[in-house]
């Protein structure tokens, strides 16, 4: 097999959650024009219609389905959901997330709570269901979508800080013991990127300016650009990468 063919997803069918807009979306299309089918997941029933659309213009299958990843039973019936369209899944891509700004002395609860079910309990259930699976057929790559408060701890967002420190360790647990069976967790920790998450941020002058002035690259992220580390971890080129965070942030860490 040559370099470049190890980079193909010919024959393969991903689930990418959170694939209706911004760093989903493009993962879920790269994922794509690498040549695998996808099934698009997010919230909401429609949510990644237009992500599958995308998809089917490519030339790719695309299926949608959809889940409240803080409800154990939604996240169960839309991991058959997937199953149930597109068969066997050879590529998860946990990327669905939500976040919650208070002062810490003043989070609320049920917000911690909705966070942690959702960023991190999702996580380990579709890993779970799937990397069953993939434990059987001897195959099989997992993608979770960790942060850069996976090393740091931000300011006023303590369950998500808390959530992506779990991500990251929770990756390299889970390849501890599923390396040998051939299946590869590996997770991507994006830098700070142009979306709806980071709206606030960059509407705020002063952080944004901070920021901007701390990233070597000199820009915020695109989501496109985590395009070809998504397709690395998925393809048989990342075969003997196995517990990886790789940081996809323009510098921003080695500053």
């Amino acid at each position: 097999m040559s370099v470049l063919d190890r980079f193909s997803l010919a024959g393969k069918r991903a689930l990418v959650t959170g694939a209706s807009r911004g760093l989903g979306r493009a993962m879920a299309i790269a994922l794509a024009e690498a040549e695998a089918d996808v099934v698009c997941a997010s919230s909401s029933e429609d949510g990644t219609a237009e992500t599958a659309a995308i998809i089917r213009d490519l030339g790719r299958q695309a299926w949608t389905t959809h889940a409240d990843l803080g409800s154990r039973d939604e996240v169960a019936r839309m991991a058959d959901d997937a199953e149930r369209q597109a068969g066997s899944i050879d590529i998860l891509v946990n990327n669905g997330g939500t976040i919650a700004r208070f002062p810490a002395a003043e989070f609320p609860d049920e917000e911690w709570d909705r966070v942690l079910r959702t960023n991190l309990d999702s996580v380990f259930a579709l890993s779970r269901h799937f990397g069953t699976k993939m434990i059987e057929r001897r195959a099989g790559k997992i993608i979770n979508v960790a942060s850069l408060l996976s090393f740091s701890g931000g300011i006023t967002v303590p369950a998500y800080t808390a959530s992506k420190h779990a991500v990251a360790g929770l990756t390299k647990a889970l390849a501890n013991e599923w390396a040998k069976h051939n299946v590869q967790i590996n997770a991507i920790a994006p830098g700070y990127f142009a979306t709806d998450n980071t709206q606030r941020l960059r509407a705020d002058s002063t952080r944004f300016a901070e920021i901007s002035a701390r990233i070597p690259a000199a820009r915020w992220g695109d989501p496109s650009d985590l395009a070809g580390a998504v397709v690395f971890l998925a393809s048989p080129a990342s075969d003997y990468v196995n517990g990886h965070v790789l940081v996809v942030d323009g510098g921003w860490v080695a500053r």
